[in-house]
């Protein structure tokens, strides 16, 4: 079994569906439903490994409230060690307000203790025996940007190899060091806004080369087109596969899991592209990112005779 850190956020997610257009000032809309789940793109990433039977060790920062109470619960509930997960009482729980529609999802992000993590928060003993570590939303963790490329040096030498979520910047600057730090990690997992946006290019295609040329393992997730990655020299692309959708927040950080689970396997390339997709749809099928999560033999059953 895969031993798999992972680095980042907690926070809550509340998501409003049945959102067909975005709020304006001054006036009110209806939701047709709500619901409070875990959320983080690093806590649902988390949760996805777990599913799949990957041992997860979290490390992050709380607030010492229900927020963080209720997301510690439910990590520990997946039967993720949160013995690294830090209370910070001086900072609230972050939470995420999703507003979901029927094609995409607009999101609103209290930071709170997001921003505090820093590289010595994941000690070298949380490291040890690991596999992997995995690390997502770096534009929001903006201490952990500092300290990175001596928590990456750190993990290596423990024997860890490292992938990396970059998730959206709210800032639309696209830098912060992002491109050095790519130098230094196995595996690069944007979507397909992000990617074109640290290349400056409407081209997916191009993006892809462009970041895989700095030297990691690219995967993008381009939502309904599937994903795609090179191999060699060629674009390797695998489709989504067909469910009944019925919210697609954290679709991506399950997309995520279901790579890493397979790439730790040291399945084939285009396997883990298949149960990167398999995983990311299938965890569409309820109201937010984590009570629809693929169980292994979900992702088989859906993969049929191409396992």
């Amino acid at each position: 079994m895969n031993t798999v850190v992972v680095a980042g956020e907690i926070n809550v997610d509340l998501i409003l569906t049945g959102i067909d257009v975005l709020p304006v000032f001054g006036t009110e809309m209806l939701a047709r439903g709500a619901s409070q789940v875990p959320g983080s793109s690093s806590m649902i990433c988390a949760l996805g490994l777990a599913k799949l039977g990957d041992a997860v060790r979290f490390v992050g920062r709380m607030g010492e409230d229900e927020r963080g109470r209720y997301c510690e619960a439910a990590l520990r509930e997946a039967g993720i060690d949160t013995c690294a997960v830090i209370v910070d009482a001086s900072h609230a729980t972050g939470l995420t307000v999703s507003l979901s529609g029927a094609t995409d999802r607009a999101l609103v992000t209290y930071p709170g203790a997001i921003a505090e993590l820093c590289g010595a928060d994941v000690s070298d003993s949380v490291l040890q025996g690991a596999t992997h570590l995995h690390i997502s939303s770096y534009f929001l963790q903006t201490k952990l940007q500092r300290d990175i490329a001596d928590l990456v040096a750190r993990a290596r030498t423990a024997g860890l190899t490292v992938s990396l979520d970059p998730g959206f910047d709210p800032s639309g600057a696209w830098d912060a060091g992002l491109r050095e730090v790519l130098r230094l990690v196995d595996v690069f997992l944007p979507n397909a806004v992000e990617a074109c946006a640290l290349t400056s290019t409407d081209d997916v295609e191009v993006a892809l080369r462009q970041l895989a040329a700095l030297g990691p393992t690219v995967v993008i997730k381009h939502g309904s087109e599937g994903c795609l990655t090179l191999h060699g020299d060629a674009v390797l692309r695998v489709p989504t596969f067909a469910v009944d959708a019925v919210d697609t927040t954290g679709a991506g950080d399950s997309f995520n899991a279901g790579f890493l689970h397979a790439w730790l396997a040291r399945k084939p390339l285009d396997a883990c592209l298949r149960w990167a997709a398999a995983c990311g749809a299938l965890s569409t099928r309820a109201l937010g990112g984590t009570p629809a999560q693929a169980h292994e033999g979900d992702v088989l059953a859906l993969l049929g005779d191409r396992p």
